[in-house]
């Protein structure tokens, strides 16, 4: 998964996540066994099943891996790629204990993983597969309200999660929490609103914290807000495309390029991402779509220069081959392990500010942080108080009418505030303002240990910093 053909010192994204770990605590002052404690795997479970499919069984190998139970459940995604492996599960596994930690989602860092091609199963097939490996995984407590609770990844839904959900219900028939097992559900089977947006949202939230900062954007040598900046994307999946839908819609911002697996397409006045996400759901690529230039390796596209560059798809997509050529003076890491270590260092040399991946795509689980919350009382978020909020409002307004009324032309309410101001808020408008306020004080964080810390050179060291010092505080709070 890697693409670092003909490089030998370019190390694996598990090696990317230990570097850049021991970078890290070799500025901490921790005690050498808690360091320890703190870097390995917890345990890695692999399974190996077989599903009767086409008149044959087929045997396939998946992974669950806990990195860390400081904080219990442990949380992280199930991904279906055919490149899926120990090691790449176990980085991940690391890195979303380290994210928990840093948005303050109360939760141990998990990953799994199944080595499968999705695109080569029909739906039945697909559930069959999901149905036996989520009953593997469960009976052995890895998928489990309390203790271990998966959510979708790359090659993954709220399909996948719903059948995940069915099949932990159908074997504990009494588990009052059963819904709570797996998040990323649909709506309609305990999912929450807002969730299949949550990770491209939290990549927006992300950008308009760092433009609230003049200092910050300064460093990446910018200047103003996001409206009218330029953005390259690569991957149009579910994070790449909400991404670059409310940079677009809601900010301004000009999608100029969008790098796909057939190719990329750009166009210097703007791309319609969601016309680009139509075709590609018609076509399976951005080849032949008429609003923009192809251009046939893609991955050219990460060179062109843009303000902003947001790699949403694969690891290890700007490594050491094209790194010095990469001129985005901002790059936020949307996916997973998208700059390799090597690749790091080489654009923190050339000044590139980098907003690290274990904060930028943190959306999604702080998100399924809200759903799992949500399952557990009971209740969709809003239904107690919205109504009330409402009439409370409306006494404000009545007054406010009153007021018009005796000032006559003197004075009127603005015309669509009085529709704005009584909406009470929904259960989307609450995850929304909850995700927003999760990525903004997880910035300020990292700014801050950025910022004083004459050692601290980038974002991802300050994150890197954050996080294990909130999980060493959780170790040593437990007594170890």
């Amino acid at each position: 998964m890697n693409a670092s053909t003909g490089h030998a010192q370019e190390p694996s994204f598990r090696e990317s996540v230990d570097l850049m770990f021991n970078r890290a605590v070799a500025m901490m002052d921790l005690p050498p066994g808690l360091e320890e404690k703190i870097r390995v795997c917890n345990a890695t479970y692999t399974v190996r099943f077989g599903v009767r499919l086409r008149g044959q069984i087929q045997t396939f190998t998946g992974y669950r891996s806990v990195h860390s139970e400081h904080m219990e459940p442990v949380k992280g995604g199930i991904r279906y790629a055919s490149a899926v492996d120990q090691d790449e599960v176990e980085a991940l596994a690391a890195l979303m204990t380290y994210k928990c930690a840093l948005v303050e989602a109360p939760f141990g860092g998990s990953k799994g993983g199944l080595c499968i091609n999705p695109r080569d199963y029909e739906e039945h097939e697909l559930e069959l597969i999901t149905r036996r490996f989520a009953y593997e995984l469960a009976k052995r407590d890895l998928i489990h309200p309390s203790q271990n609770v998966p959510a979708p990844d790359m090659g993954t839904g709220e399909r996948e999660m719903a059948w995940m959900a069915d099949q932990y219900a159908r074997m504990n028939t009494t588990d009052i929490n059963a819904k709570a097992c797996v998040t990323g559900k649909p709506l309609n089977a305990g999912g929450i609103a807002g969730r299949v947006e949550a990770t491209g949202r939290g990549v927006q939230y992300a950008l308009q914290e760092f433009f609230r900062h003049p200092e910050d954007i300064k460093m990446a040598g910018l200047t103003g807000k996001l409206d009218g900046k330029r953005v390259i994307v690569q991957g149009l999946g579910n994070v790449g495309y909400h991404a670059a839908k409310f940079l677009s819609e809601e900010d301004g911002s000009i999608i100029t390029g969008i790098i796909e697996r057939d190719g990329g397409i750009f166009n210097d006045d703007g791309l319609d991402v969601d016309a680009v996400h139509k075709w590609l759901g018609e076509n399976g690529g951005v080849k032949g779509f008429s609003g923009g230039t192809y251009v046939e390796n893609g991955a050219e596209l990460l060179e062109k220069d843009c303000d902003i560059l947001i790699p949403a798809a694969l690891e290890g997509v700007i490594n050491l081959s094209n790194a010095e050529r990469v001129t985005a003076p901002l790059i936020i890491e949307a996916a997973n392990g998208p700059v390799t270590a090597g690749a790091d260092e080489i654009l923190r040399n050339k000044g590139t500010v980098i907003i690290p991946d274990m904060y930028a795509n943190a959306g999604g689980v702080t998100v399924s942080y809200f759903e799992w919350v949500k399952n557990l009382s009971h209740i969709r978020f809003g239904r107690m108080q919205r109504r009330q909020e409402e009439s409370r409002h409306q006494l404000v307004i009545d007054e406010l009418e009153r007021l018009d009324d005796a000032m006559g032309d003197r004075w009127s309410m603005t015309p669509d505030f009085k529709q704005k101001y009584l909406r009470g808020a929904g259960e989307l408008e609450l995850v929304r303002s909850g995700l927003d306020d999760t990525m903004r004080i997880a910035y300020q964080s990292m700014r801050e240990v950025w910022h004083s810390r004459d050692d601290v050179t980038d974002l991802r060291m300050a994150a890197y910093l954050v996080a294990i010092g909130k999980v060493a505080a959780s170790y040593r709070a437990k007594g170890l």
